[in-house]
């Protein structure tokens, strides 16, 4: 498998995402209200994994200029028709990773229900932390399969077998900060923002060092 089979993957999937609504909205809702007290007017924002562009469309109305990107091209089609309907100002959508972002500096680096995603977690981490300005910060909410249910655990090889799942990368909780701040971060903040259930999905903030 390569980023090329996960583009393919998200591509097949776009239109079923598209029309998903969320799982948890109450824990989606406090995710924006708490990323918005580290944007400004001023802010310069990137998202990673952003799919078909909900949250950029809920959030770039705050900032200067938000990058929103997504391995998928579907999935990237999917937001520019969402922006077509609802036009905001300094809100670009395009197809790439982490690596093919050519600007730096940013303020903000985003990335909910991404990192367990990648398939070189050290190396996108050190990634991000190049491409944020001193000083900046990197915000996550990542699903910890590590943390769940074995019959996940044992579930997600036998579904990416057969072409029902994409990479994923088996994150505990206890190690998801340690590798953040191993990549040059320091944790402000880690809290879990699940509204039902005990999820392992821990939202972190993280400034660049």
């Amino acid at each position: 498998m390569s980023i090329e089979s996960d583009a393919r993957f998200w591509d097949k999937l776009s239109g079923k995402y598209a029309k998903h609504a969320i799982s948890d909205p109450a824990g989606y809702e406090r995710t924006l209200d708490c990323t918005r007290k580290y944007l400004t007017p001023q802010s310069r924002v990137l998202e990673l994994g952003c799919g078909t562009g909900s949250t950029a469309l809920r959030l770039a109305g705050d900032v200067k200029s938000y990058l929103a990107t997504d391995v998928s091209p579907a999935m990237i089609s999917i937001a520019r028709s969402k922006q077509a309907e609802q036009p905001i100002p300094g809100l670009t959508f395009e197809s790439g990773t982490a690596e093919t972002v050519g600007e730096t500096g940013f303020d903000a680096v985003l990335g909910f229900n991404f990192l367990h995603l990648v398939r070189d977690l050290p190396g996108t981490l050190r990634r991000i932390h190049a491409l944020l300005k001193d000083d900046g910060v990197f915000i996550s909410k990542t699903p910890c399969v590590g943390d769940m249910n074995v019959s996940i655990r044992l579930a997600i090889p036998v579904m990416q077998a057969i072409g029902k799942a994409p990479h994923v990368c088996v994150l505990r909780g206890a190690e998801l900060g340690d590798t953040i701040a191993q990549a040059g971060f320091r944790i402000i903040k880690s809290e879990s923002h699940a509204a039902k259930g005990n999820e392992p999905r821990p939202y972190i903030v993280a400034r660049k060092i």
